[in-house]
């Protein structure tokens, strides 16, 4: 869904050869760990290096750095929203949403790149992602609100809010053990008081 509309007109005209899909698959796990590392900031040419091609190589499979990062975020994103159905399918509903939020923001503790894509640091998610994960959390926003653990005056784009500044909070503050604390107070804001 995300990756083809992340491919240049090139790379869906002519099927590509073995050895450039291998150089693009790894290519794909290299820029993943660099973004997840540095964010969105991570250079090309960094990415280049690590992958052992050179620059051109990464133009060839991907005509800008947005598209590159894009490519790496919609399969976290894709990882994510299936974490959502599986919790949506599995978990008890006044449980899943917060299980889903608190894994979340783990998952942007560790990486970066899907940190920023949230935070929208200059680019921007295709609509389409941005929607599936909007349709998602507004799936387990309902489940937890009919259950009663979750306010119900909180809707998708509060949500995201909140992730944002919980992933501020992990990436800016100078003690990292209060990053636990800080966020039960925003699970603990979330949830219905007796």
């Amino acid at each position: 869904m995300a990756q083809q509309a992340l491919e240049t007109p090139q790379q869906s005209k002519r099927p590509l050869r073995a050895d450039a899909v291998q150089n693009r698959a790894r290519l794909l796990q290299v820029a993943y760990e660099t973004f997840a590392e540095l964010g969105v900031g991570a250079p090309v040419d960094e990415i280049a290096r690590r992958a052992g091609v050179g620059a051109g190589t990464v133009y060839r499979h991907f005509p800008t750095k947005e598209h590159l990062f894009l490519a790496v975020v919609a399969v976290r994103v894709e990882e994510i929203l299936g974490r959502a159905e599986e919790l949506l399918r599995t978990a008890p509903p006044e449980e899943a949403f917060f299980v889903f939020f608190t894994e979340t923001i783990d998952c942007g503790a560790t990486d970066h790149g899907f940190a920023d894509a949230l935070e929208s640091a200059g680019i921007e998610l295709p609509p389409e992602v941005d929607d599936s994960f909007r349709d998602v959390v507004q799936a387990l926003l309902a489940r937890a609100q009919e259950a009663g653990t979750l306010r119900r005056d909180l809707v998708p784009e509060d949500v995201k809010f909140l992730m944002k500044g919980c992933f501020a909070a992990q990436r800016y503050l100078e003690d990292k053990s209060r990053a636990p604390f800080l966020m039960s107070v925003v699970l603990d804001g979330m949830r219905v008081r007796p």
